[in-house]
């Protein structure tokens, strides 16, 4: 089975053609996260990994795919690109499809997400 027959099986198992795109911003993410975290690069990383664990679990059951974008994500250096790994991987654990965003420039939060 290919990646589109996996998310067209998912679809129609959630009934809901619903993707989650995951394009984390710190300055976005609740304080109840970030609190808990330094403002390092590690500490931002693992606030958007514990952020994006809780919205997988709260929606793996009804949605079937996360699209991460990953300008998001390399803005943190390797942690960053932890992070991004970390959230695929979960998502797939949860039975979600993962459609990684890899685009540049197309709009201008991804423009704007550099170092």
């Amino acid at each position: 089975m290919n990646a589109m027959d996996n998310l067209i099986e998912k679809i129609k198992q959630t009934n809901n053609p619903t993707v989650i795109g995951l394009d984390p911003r710190y300055e976005m993410l609740p304080k109840c996260v970030t609190d808990k975290y330094p403002k390092t690069l590690e500490g931002v990383a693992e606030a958007i990994i514990e952020f994006n664990k809780s919205l997988i679990d709260a929606t793996y059951e009804i949605i079937p795919a996360i699209k991460p974008q990953i300008a998001f994500y390399e803005m943190y250096g390797i942690p960053g690109m932890k992070a991004f790994k970390e959230t695929c991987r979960y998502a797939k654990e949860k039975g979600m499809v993962v459609i990684a965003d890899i685009k540049r420039g197309d709009i201008g939060s991804t423009a704007t997400r550099i170092f």
